[in-house]
């Protein structure tokens, strides 16, 4: 194999998408997907490449060094493309010190294990860190979060997430780490946890339930397609410049308000209800605690330096996510009862 890449948090929405996409594109690399499998985790979102001969699946979690250590010597690690995190806002504001624990200390692991393992040849290999564009906390003034804005975290998520980007650098600067660090908006399509908004709304118009907004729905977010987001991550592995930081967004700004009202149109629709009937579930709830206003990327850099943009409109990749939920009923069955968690047990303790 050319290369042996760990992929951590590879049975998560994004890392899953990636994970695919690498295994499939590149048959002479290995693949390693490393995932502790909390909540978020679901290996059947895999069940595609989970018997290819390039794929191996570890079930480690990263706060576990030496576990980490084993599998670099198990598998003869050659690069790292990180994307494992705790990555829900209101989650982190319940428990701010389990974010801590992933995102720093789990990232801080896997930079000692991967810089102890490549000492020989540290030039040789690369660290790349998936991040976000919450660190950049709010724009209220208008403009866009470009590679060059100060950091400015508002929730415990981002905070940690800020903290780890710091901690990817300053290895790169002190120890001469090869590293490279993309930060990337909301991100939506199939294979998302019902908890994020798209996905919730989806399965709560479909069965009636209410649709939870925040305050008056004005937040504003920029939307990524999720496989759009994966041949990102591909092209700042192979061509991003080392040392460098991308923003990858998807030039698409919406209230949360307007996304809702789009599903509830959409879902009408499809499910041949008379317009207007789901719009009736919106329900306003309490603002969540310390709520950024609006995130916007400027994804100017990655376009123009090596070559990426967003491949759908928004319009259309709403459409195919919505489709693939109506169409993948027994995965939303699996995740909102929770038996997902038993496919480890049957297909790799067996």
């Amino acid at each position: 194999m050319k290369k042996s890449i760990l992929i951590t948090g590879g049975a998560g929405f994004i890392g899953s998408h990636v994970v695919k996409l690498f295994v499939l594109k590149y048959p002479d690399y290995k693949i390693v997907n490393l995932d502790t499998l909390t909540y978020a985790g679901n290996l059947e979102n895999l069940k595609e490449v989970e018997s290819s001969s390039n794929y191996f699946f570890e079930k480690v979690n990263i706060q576990d060094a030496q576990a980490l250590n084993s599998i670099f010597q198990k598998h003869g690690i050659t690069d790292v493309i990180h994307l494992a995190a705790e990555s829900h806002v209101d989650r982190s504001i319940t428990d701010p010190l389990a974010f801590v624990m992933t995102n720093v200390i789990g990232t801080v692991n896997l930079l000692n294990v991967a810089k102890e393992f490549w000492k020989a040849k540290l030039d040789k290999h690369l660290f790349y860190h998936v991040s976000t564009d919450e660190v950049y906390g709010s724009l209220h003034d208008g403009g866009f979060f470009l590679e060059t804005t100060p950091y400015d975290p508002q929730s415990p998520y981002s905070a940690s997430k800020a903290s780890s980007d710091h901690f990817v650098r300053a290895y790169a600067n002190t120890y001469g780490m090869k590293t490279v660090v993309s930060n990337c908006s909301n991100n939506y399509g199939p294979n998302h946890f019902p908890e994020k908004l798209i996905p919730l709304c989806i399965n709560n118009i479909k069965n009636n339930k209410p649709l939870p907004v925040y305050g008056k729905g004005e937040n504003v977010r920029d939307w990524l397609f999720v496989k759009d987001h994966a041949r990102a991550i591909d092209t700042v592995f192979h061509q991003g410049i080392v040392g460098e930081t991308y923003n990858i967004g998807g030039f698409n700004e919406w209230k949360n308000i307007d996304i809702v009202r789009l599903l509830c149109q959409k879902m009408d629709e499809k499910l041949g209800r008379e317009p207007g009937t789901s719009e009736k579930l919106i329900t306003f709830v309490k603002d969540r605690a310390g709520h950024d206003l609006r995130y916007a990327i400027d994804a100017t850099k990655i376009k123009e330096e090596l070559g990426w943009e967003p491949s759908l409109q928004f319009e259309e990749g709403i459409e195919i996510t919505i489709d693939w939920y109506l169409n993948n009923q027994e995965w939303l069955d699996h995740v909102t009862s929770g038996t997902y968690q038993d496919y480890y047990k049957e297909h790799y303790e067996s």
